[in-house]
């Protein structure tokens, strides 16, 4: 039988063993609590680039508000410029997800250098209309004014797909025999400055530093407390054509696809026709 005192040693040694084998190091390993773990950081956002013609201007900074509420963190930066201008850009390696043009020249040469995604889909039309500033002070108030002696007219320059429309809405004119074969030239020799854009076109008159000029349907409704609107025949007039792509080297292409795609739903198409566009 044990004595006390046998007792009291025999637990004091077995006390000791178990002390030394937690400190030897053979146990399992004590796993990490759950504040000690790596957090993931967490993306701040994506932004989308979107390069659009200028008369494009209104219409898709709202359906880029659209676009940003339907997709939480997203940012869509625009750049509006000339659809020449934005084309060469992107060929120099512009940073582009999404082209919108307002003619089917500048896509088509991007389509030729293979810097699309895929095939460019027409999404609104558009048509020419001459502008006069609200005072009218030349008394513009038909086609054939626009070849009167000393009328000052501002049109977009022909690289400018604005600009090439024109001319091509003057050769119409011209074989017209109530206009004359001479009126395309004498409407040009009245071209006092050739912009770069249709905004400019459009500033200008406003401003009354010209005293007429030939913009889009749209631009003329966007500044319709500034100008009065002289309508083109139909069979004079140009139906232009925008096409819209999203651009290869995008770094966001599933994302910039949802942006076409939203431009193309019949919600973005009723957006669009509010600021004057034609369906496609």
């Amino acid at each position: 039988m044990l004595t006390k005192k046998t007792f009291c040693l025999f637990v004091l040694a077995f006390l000791l063993a178990m002390s030394l084998t937690n400190c030897s190091g053979t146990g399992a390993p004590t796993a990490p609590s759950p504040a000690a773990a790596t957090t993931v950081p967490v993306s701040s956002g994506t932004s989308l680039t979107v390069s659009a013609g200028s008369s494009l201007t209104d219409a898709f900074k709202e359906l880029g508000k659209v676009f940003e509420n339907a997709h939480a963190g997203t940012k869509v930066n625009f750049n509006f410029g000339g659809s020449q201008d934005l084309r060469t850009q992107i060929e120099q390696g512009a940073q582009v997800d999404v082209f919108a043009s307002a003619d089917t020249k500048n896509m088509d040469a991007l389509q030729t250098k293979g810097l699309l995604a895929a095939n460019s889909q027409t999404f609104v039309h558009n048509r020419l209309v001459v502008i006069v500033p609200k005072a009218n002070p030349a008394g513009v108030k038909e086609l054939k004014d626009l070849a009167k002696p000393g009328l000052k007219l501002d049109v977009a320059d022909e690289s400018v797909p604005v600009g090439s429309y024109t001319v091509q809405m003057l050769d119409k004119l011209s074989a017209d025999a109530s206009y004359g074969a001479d009126f395309k030239n004498n409407v040009l020799a009245r071209v006092v400055s050739k912009e770069n854009n249709v905004k400019q076109v459009v500033s200008k008159v406003s401003l009354g530093e010209a005293d007429a000029g030939v913009v889009y349907t749209t631009d003329a409704q966007s500044a319709a407390d500034k100008l009065t609107t002289i309508e083109v025949p139909d069979k004079y007039n140009i139906i232009a054509t925008y096409p819209i792509a999203v651009i290869k080297p995008s770094a966001n292409a599933a994302l910039a696809q949802q942006f076409v795609d939203l431009v193309l739903s019949e919600q973005g198409q009723a957006l669009l026709k509010k600021y004057g566009f034609a369906p496609r």
